[in-house]
Parts: C-alpha cells; sequence; structure tokens
C-alpha cells in the first residue's frame, strides 16, 4: 500500500470531521478539491475507483474554446471556454499546447439558414456548413477571443493553396481555414497534479481513491474498497461531483434529496489511436476538424507520435463502464477514409481505443451536438446540503470549480481568499512557455548535462512531468541499477518506483493507463507489464496471489475496453526483438 494511502486512513480515523465532502474523484471533483482546499477547508475526496478514471480519463484530448457553440448562441459558453483554454496554456504548459486546426469546405453557402436558425434557438440536425456560415463563425470567434488574445487569429485558404499544402484531403474542396486552440497530452496526470498541490498547501486536505460513501443516521461511512475499514465522519457541506452518475449518487445519499426530474443525461463519445505514419505527415501538426455525412462533427489530430481519431456522440439510458463498439469504430474510419480519400486507413492500425460517458445537462434535443456543454451547480436540501455539479467539460473545470466553491463557501459562510485563475499546476510551476520551443529545448538540455540522461530520455520526462522531472530524476539516481523497463523505452524501473511510492498508485491499471501513456500510445506489451508487476509487487508489498491477480486484471480490462488483446500485447514483444 503507498504511504499516502495510509497516511489518508489514519488522518480519518484521527479526525473524523470534516467542512465539506466531496463524492467523485474526476476533473470536477479535484477542481473543487483543490479550490476548497486552499481556502483553508478541512475538505475529503472520495473516489471509488481510482482518480480521473471514469469519463475524466476519456476526452478527447482538446483544450478548447468551443466553436461549435457559436452555432447554438452559446457566447457566455464560448468566452469562458477561451479564457479557460488561455489560462491552461499558461498554467500547465507542461501539458497543455496549442494546436493549429484546419476545417475543409466543399461549399461556398451551404448551411447558412440551418446555422442561423440554431443560433436563434432552433433545434435538429445541422446540414453541412459551406465557407459563409464558417467564416461567420471564425470571425465572432476571433471576436469573443479578442481581449488579451494568446493564440492567433483564423485565416482562410483558397483551394489551390489548400491542395498544395494537403495533397491528401478529399476532392471538391472550395477552400480551407485554420484556426488555433490546444490540446492536452496527459490529462489524468493533471488532476493528479492538482490533487498533490492541493494536499502540499493544506495538509488537512483528504483524497482517498477506492473508497466509497454512504449515508448513516448522523454522520456518514467511508468504506475502504481494498479492505473492511470503515471511517465514521461528519462534514457541513456535501459537494456532488460523480458526472454521469449524479442523479443516482443523489437518491442513494439522501432519498429526500431526490430531484422530480433527472439532473444529467449522458452521450457516449469514442475515440480511436491509430499507429499511421502516412496519416501522421498529412496533418502536419494540424488537426483537421470536419463535418462527417451525418452532421457531426469529427477530429483528427497527432497524439504523442500516434494519431488520436474522433468521437461518437451517441445517447446512453445508464450510466455504465462503456468501451468503443465495432459500429463506432467503423464509423470513425469511414469519416476518415471520406476525408483522406487516398490514405489507407484500416482496424489493424488501431493501437488503443477509448470510450466514456459525457455527463451533458438533461436535454429534450433530438440531436445529442445541439446539447449544451455548459454548466451549474444546483443547490439540494437534506440533512447536510448537497451541492450537484451539473454538466462541465475538461476545459472549464477550473471556472465551474470555481463557481461550486463560492457557492459552498457562502453556504458555510466563509470567504474566498485564493484565486486558482493564474496559479500553475504541479509540473508547469517554473515550465517554459508551451509556444516557448527555445526556452523548452534549453530545459531538456539542462536535464541531459545535469544528469547525464540522454536527449530522448530528457524530452519524455519534460513531457511527462514538467519541472517535476528533477524529483523523478534524483529518485532515479539513487535506485539500484537503474535502466528502461525494454531496451528503447523511455520509461525506467526507478521511474515507475517512484509512481508506486509517491502517487496513489493501488492498481496495476493504475500505472499503465493514467499514470503514464504506456497503453494509449501502443507502447504497452506482454514484456512490459511483467516488469512493472515485479516493481509494484515489491514497492506494493503485493503477494504473488495479487500481483497475479493485478496483471489479470489489467489484461481483461485492456482487452475489454481498450481492444488490446493479450495476443497483441505478445507480438509487441517480437516487434522490439
Amino acid at each position: 500500500m503507498s504511504f499516502q494511502r495510509q497516511e489518508s486512513k489514519n488522518a480519518l480515523a484521527q479526525n473524523p470531521d470534516f467542512d465539506v465532502i466531496i463524492l467523485g474523484g474526476g476533473i470536477n471533483g479535484i477542481g473543487v478539491f483543490r479550490d476548497l482546499a486552499l481556502q483553508g477547508l478541512r475538505v475529503l475526496l472520495v473516489e471509488r475507483n481510482d482518480f480521473c478514471s471514469g469519463c475524466s480519463a476519456a476526452p478527447s484530448r482538446m483544450i478548447h474554446g468551443g466553436l461549435r457553440y457559436l452555432e447554438n448562441g452559446e457566447f457566455n459558453l464560448v468566452q469562458e471556454s477561451v479564457t479557460e483554454r488561455d489560462a491552461l496554456l499558461r498554467n500547465a504548459p507542461h501539458y497543455v499546447r496549442p494546436l493549429p486546426t484546419t476545417i475543409p469546405i466543399t461549399s461556398w453557402l451551404t448551411g447558412t439558414m440551418n446555422a442561423a436558425t440554431s443560433f436563434l434557438g432552433g433545434s435538429g440536425q445541422p446540414s453541412r456548413r459551406g465557407a459563409l456560415p464558417i467564416k461567420l463563425g471564425l470571425s465572432l470567434y476571433d471576436w469573443v477571443t479578442r481581449k488579451n488574445r494568446t493564440l492567433p487569429k483564423h485565416q482562410f485558404h483558397s483551394a489551390k493553396t489548400t491542395r498544395k499544402e494537403r495533397p491528401w484531403l478529399m476532392q471538391g474542396l472550395r477552400c480551407s481555414a485554420t484556426f488555433y486552440d490546444a490540446w492536452i497530452s496527459h490529462p489524468e496526470r493533471l488532476g493528479l497534479e492538482l490533487i498533490q498541490d492541493a494536499r502540499a498547501e493544506n495538509p488537512n486536505a483528504i483524497a482517498l481513491n477506492y473508497a466509497e460513501l454512504s449515508p448513516s443516521e448522523v454522520r456518514f461511512t467511508v468504506k475502504d474498497n481494498l479492505g473492511t475499514e470503515r471511517f465514521q465522519i461528519t462534514g457541513r457541506a456535501l459537494v456532488n461531483a460523480t458526472g454521469a452518475w449524479l442523479d443516482q449518487t443523489i437518491a442513494a445519499l439522501d432519498p429526500e434529496a431526490r430531484t422530480k426530474e433527472p439532473l444529467v443525461s449522458g452521450t457516449k463519445g469514442s475515440h480511436l489511436i491509430l499507429n499511421n505514419p502516412d496519416l501522421m505527415t498529412a496533418l502536419d501538426g494540424h488537426m483537421i476538424y470536419f463535418e462527417n455525412e451525418d452532421g457531426r462533427v469529427c477530429i483528427v489530430f497527432p497524439y504523442l507520435g500516434k494519431v488520436l481519431a474522433g468521437s461518437t456522440d451517441i445517447r446512453v439510458d445508464e450510466p455504465v463502464r462503456v468501451r468503443c463498439s465495432p459500429k463506432e469504430r467503423d464509423y470513425i474510419l469511414a469519416s476518415l477514409a471520406r476525408v483522406f480519400p487516398h490514405l489507407n486507413v484500416s482496424k489493424d492500425q488501431i493501437a488503443f481505443s477509448y470510450s466514456g460517458i459525457r455527463p451533458l445537462p438533461k436535454s429534450t434535443q433530438d440531436f445529442t451536438g445541439r446539447i449544451s456543454r455548459g454548466h451549474a451547480t444546483k443547490r439540494l436540501d437534506g440533512h447536510v446540503p448537497q451541492f450537484c455539479m451539473v454538466g462541465g467539460k475538461w476545459t472549464t473545470f477550473r471556472a465551474f470549480a470555481e463557481q461550486t466553491t463560492d457557492d459552498v463557501l457562502a453556504e458555510l459562510g466563509a470567504t474566498r481568499t485564493v484565486s486558482t485563475r493564474n496559479l500553475a499546476i504541479g509540473g508547469g510551476k517554473g515550465c517554459a512557455d508551451a509556444q516557448d520551443e527555445p526556452a523548452q529545448a534549453l530545459a531538456r538540455k539542462t536535464l541531459v548535462e545535469e544528469y547525464k540522461i540522454t536527449p530522448e530520455r530528457a524530452a519524455h520526462l519534460a513531457a511527462s512531468y514538467g519541472t517535476g522531472a528533477r524529483k523523478i530524476l534524483e529518485y532515479c539516481d539513487q535506485y539500484p541499477n537503474d535502466a528502461p523497463l525494454v531496451v528503447g523505452s523511455n520509461y525506467t524501473h526507478g521511474e515507475i518506483a517512484y509512481l508506486a511510492e509517491h502517487e496513489f498508485v493501488v492498481t496495476l491499471a493504475d500505472v499503465v493507463l493514467r499514470r503514464t501513456v504506456l497503453a494509449i500510445t501502443g507502447q504497452i506489451s506482454s514484456e512490459i507489464i511483467d516488469q512493472i508487476c515485479e516493481i509494484l509487487a515489491q514497492h506494493l508489498e503485493w503477494s504473488p496471489k495479487e500481483t497475479s491477480y493485478q496483471r489479470t486484471a489489467l489484461l481483461t480490462e485492456l482487452d475489454d475496453f481498450h481492444d488490446v488483446s493479450p495476443l497483441v500485447l505478445d507480438n509487441r514483444n517480437n516487434i522490439r526483438k
């Protein structure tokens, strides 16, 4: 067991009284945890699985202003999204970077009336958008972002210029448009760093993964899902940040607080990670943002040496663990074939797939793309007042957390003392600006010279931990016989040991799926899994039986939910050899 987890349980036993209890360790719950902790409150965060393991582990990995929200007339949401995007570019430059985005356009006027109808509150499926509505939308986007502009304004390119720069795009192009947003490389790690920052500033803030909260007569019970321990605790306010499970959680925690109508309705979004060098070359560092034949906006962009493509948007009736279905896989591949007709994009190039449920506000919209990505906090009465976080998205988590925190502070008669708007996150502290490549190159060179490591390992550490890379390297310097997990891997035995001891690791999947990018980038193999098992068994004191269980559980999860079978993992060993 990691020392942080034992430390958290000891603190629960010693002092069970909290100002605020937060249920749900996704990015919204974590954001509130950090914000309330920084205000000096005693806060407890309870997550039934691992931190950022649900919907927060399955985003499109875009940090964006929400261009298409303009079509729905959601100016305030776009303004907030752009502000938060720019804040993350400043506060987490190790993970959030600019992303030039190109829209291929095949008509001039199509969709103009449809876009106007949508802007005025119309519903239904949008028609194909031509150059005019896209030009109007991008002009509005530039206008919304005019103050304190961080990224360049949009540009239009003729068909001739577009064809010259992007010869792989489909025929029939009238023109193209390019604007800028951003992408995030390690979303789960950013969530973890928020927790670590909160605990560093406020030792009275406790975060516990693999635990559940249930009501008792005058208190709440926290159950350790890894054992039999139970803790009776109290709280003056409760934040329900369980996302797609919000309505079920309301009913379970306090039946008297049950709402007449559901607050959330989910849609399923699936993505593919492709190993396709030709497609990577065709993208040339850009995201291609395009409409599929059904009017759904799709994306494809370079992601950590692979290509990320998505997304679907399918209504779901019940919040459950989901996977990318064969139908969704074929939908995404077909969309890519339409946009890049001369490239071979096939299912055998899929290195990883993932899917999650978006916790959207309850809506009667027929077309899921019309459902707002906005957020709101709803207070419910009960024996403890409950603040429900409805909706939200990755880009706006800080603003949503700020809103919720202010509501909770008002309830408790407290005032805000710290703003998080310009607060650097984790390894973003002292990190070079994402757009300052010379400064980033100098930082990597300094790591090479100080720690006698290869430029490739320095780049890996800087990208994975920002300025936190030094802590990893100092630990690895003292680690006996530190070496790469396998030949060619940038991850080392000492690095994995550090994660096990300092980052709330409980399971093998925590390391493979969330503390590292081994799985999502297609690097994971049977050999690497065996190496990590051995390290975790030593540092978390697993028995041979527990080690075997952890390995089997990971293999099952990779196969069932990410389309990575044991055979694929074995074949990757052969590729390395």
